[in-house]
């Protein structure tokens, strides 16, 4: 069905958490105050004076200096609303909102102001030096994904705690910091209670409140951007019309038909209607404890440029990434644990479940109903979450939190949908959409296609051999994966054979004779 070969993400109801911000309404502003205009000036037209924060500052300058200033949100600088429905903190210096990347977190300026957990900081420092033996001051910061300015006065408070002490010093006038007797004696107490020496964590609110900035529901893909999100595919113009409200909802669906029809290939493509990126944190601090959120086999990450150097002023928050709009795949391996949070009992260290990574973006179920977990205890997991929007995880400590559950669900199946699942969870899926066999003209269409991706010549008196000899006689139903794998099977019969590779009928019998053979 592909065209050319490709590589193989909340609008939380009920008691959620409001977004982050000062006492009291956010300011709503106006479309137009949005963007940033392009002579540095702040939103809303100020012609006040800006200028990027200077790196050393126990805070930022002001990038605004005007009354929008006072409605600034413990995220950083004034707010802007998308979509009309949230309210969104504007994000660092220089960044322009844009449906491709709708929010960014600022860096933070105060372990107090970006509500950090001192102790858990202090922690990882500890088990960090105790793991290394010595660091410098700015790369332990930059293991924290911390500003150096905020990380100095805490080694400084260790250092006249006697618990670390300075064995050289730098050209960059900073320290070489090794840990003293004291501190090696902390150290190993915090390793007992975890191995953790990763980023500092986030608040889990301030997760929530990302969710909200970025969700998919908000997003509305129009019919150009599902066909730029299927250009590469052979799509039935009718399919796309049935899969364009659907994915525009932002909700979930059923694919369902015979395999080898693509319901697979059009569910890993969905994603590409929505905006390109959103900003995840990398773990997420839950009352003590850590939780991971990015997961580098299912996120791929793509940070914006920056700077460098000693001095950079990206001013984006380091304890976030960007990464592109996520498609999670879980087919036959998914089983309930991979629904819940893991806490590994020697690292103490938590692992956020697949719904909670796929936030934001797409999660397939593929071969729904093929799993080794039965179907009525995925149902049972997610009858709530899929109409809530929502969804509650219990921590290996017995604390029960409330997630955004914010993901397009998309199952996928050979089976019959009513025979997998009872109305009440169908009611909960508004969209079942069947991927049928393709018509004798697209079938045809997809051998000239595919002829071009595998390098070998098309001759369309050969494909009328195949489909009158093998396919007419016998009613064989046309599958889209099958012009693909036929034309694979020649070309390596060529190949192996030494041949020059072309079509040819006797080579379509060969294909045949073993594709079909307990067909």
């Amino acid at each position: 069905m592909p065209l050319r070969p490709t590589p193989s993400g909340l609008t939380p109801s009920g008691p959620m958490q409001p977004p982050l911000g000062p006492a009291g309404p956010p300011r709503q502003m106006p479309p137009a105050a949005r963007q940033m205009p392009s002579n540095g000036g702040p939103p809303g037209g100020s012609n006040a004076p800006t200028r990027p924060p200077q790196s050393g500052a126990a805070a930022p300058s002001s990038a605004v200096q005007s009354s929008s200033a006072a409605t600034s949100s413990a995220a950083g600088g004034p707010k802007q609303t998308l979509g009309g429905s949230v309210t969104v903190p504007e994000g660092p210096f220089g960044f322009i909102a844009s449906r491709d990347e709708q929010w960014r977190p600022c860096e933070p300026t105060s372990v107090v102001e970006s509500r950090i957990n001192e102790t858990i900081l202090e922690a990882i420092i500890y088990r960090f030096l105790i793991s290394m033996g010595e660091c410098e001051g700015r790369k332990i910061a930059d293991q924290v994904k911390l500003p150096f300015r905020m990380v100095e006065p805490l080694l400084e408070r260790l250092k006249m705690e006697q618990n670390v002490a300075y064995k050289s010093s730098t050209a960059t006038n900073d320290y070489v910091y090794i840990l003293t007797e004291s501190g090696r004696a902390i150290a190993r107490n915090h390793l007992n209670d975890s191995t953790y020496y990763g980023a500092c964590p986030v608040q889990l609110k301030d997760y929530i409140n990302s969710v909200r900035y970025q969700t998919i529901e908000g997003q509305y893909p129009k019919k150009a951007d599902l066909v730029r999100a299927f250009s590469d595919l052979l799509i039935n113009p009718m399919m796309l019309n049935r899969l364009g409200p659907a994915v525009a909802s932002g909700r979930g669906m059923f694919l369902f038909g015979f395999p080898g029809n693509g319901k697979t290939s059009i569910a890993e493509r969905v994603t590409g209607a929505f905006g390109k990126y959103i900003w995840i944190p990398r773990a997420v601090d839950i009352d003590g404890d850590v939780m991971r959120v990015f997961d580098p086999m299912n996120h791929e990450m793509d940070m914006p440029e920056s700077a460098g150097g000693l001095l950079d002023i990206g001013g984006y928050d380091k304890r976030w990434v960007r990464i592109k709009r996520p498609t999670i795949i879980a087919g036959g391996e998914l089983t309930m644990d991979m629904l819940e949070v893991q806490c590994n009992s020697d690292s103490n260290i938590s692992e956020a479940p697949l719904q909670l990574k796929s936030n934001c973006g797409t999660l397939v179920i593929d071969d729904f109903g093929r799993q080794r977990m039965r179907v009525d205890e995925l149902l049972n997991r997610w009858i709530i979450p899929l109409e809530k929007r929502y969804d509650f995880l219990n921590m290996s400590s017995g604390k029960k939190i409330q997630v955004p559950f914010d993901q397009l669900v998309i199952f996928s199946t050979n089976l019959e949908p009513k025979d997998l699942v009872d109305d009440a969870f169908l009611r909960r899926i508004p969209y079942k959409i069947e991927v049928e066999n393709p018509p004798e003209k697209d079938f045809r269409k997809l051998f000239e296609i595919m002829c071009k991706v595998v390098k070998i010549p098309y001759d369309a008196e050969c494909v009328d051999y195949l489909i009158k000899t093998h396919y007419l006689p016998v009613n064989r139903p046309f599958r889209n994966c099958q012009p693909r794998d036929l034309l694979l099977q020649v070309r390596n019969y060529c190949m192996y054979n030494d041949l020059k590779v072309e079509l040819k009928n006797e080579y379509f019998d060969f294909a045949c004779d073993n594709y079909f053979s307990v067909m």
